[in-house]
């Protein structure tokens, strides 16, 4: 047990010796593979994060872009609306004013109508009247009257009708 203990100059040196040599064979083959990977690594970790930024950047953008063009098609949609309701109510208008207008027309036209009918009627009643009153006139004379007297008695009847009444 006493070697334990007490150093060995010898074993000292082939241990340091064995030491650097597995140093230098794990330095060569193990740390620089492995340093060079864990670089590479790093390098590619960099990029992912660049194109991550790169893509979210990218991302923004677009948002932005359909933002703005969602806002630029409802303020065209609001306007044309807007427009088409506009252009409804002048259509609305014209067409009252068109259906305003012929309602008047075709009063105009009745009235005229109503009136020449009256007319018509008043000069039948009139004639009547008049052909009523000379039948009369003979049945109490008693005797016929000459056609040419009783078309100028019709006549002066008529003139006296429409000139205010019959004269008494």
């Amino acid at each position: 047990m006493e070697k334990l203990v007490s150093p060995d100059p010898g074993l000292m040196l082939w241990t340091v010796v064995t030491f650097l040599i597995l140093a230098a064979v794990l330095k060569r083959f193990a740390w620089g593979p492995l340093l060079a990977a864990i670089a590479r690594r790093e390098a590619g970790l960099k990029a992912d994060v660049e194109a991550a930024k790169k893509a979210r950047d990218d991302s923004e953008r677009i948002k932005a872009e359909l933002a703005a063009g969602l806002a630029e098609a409802g303020a065209r949609r609001q306007e044309t609306l807007a427009r088409a309701a506009r252009e409804g109510e002048a259509l609305l208008a014209k067409f009252k004013a068109a259906a305003e207008e012929e309602s008047r027309r075709l009063r105009e036209k009745t009235a005229a109508e109503l009136a020449r009918e009256k007319e018509r009627l008043v000069g039948e009643l009139r004639r009547e009247v008049a052909g009523l009153s000379v039948a009369a006139a003979e049945k109490l004379l008693r005797r016929s009257v000459d056609p040419a007297v009783e078309k100028a008695v019709l006549d002066d009847f008529l003139k006296d009708v429409a000139g205010g009444g019959a004269r008494r």
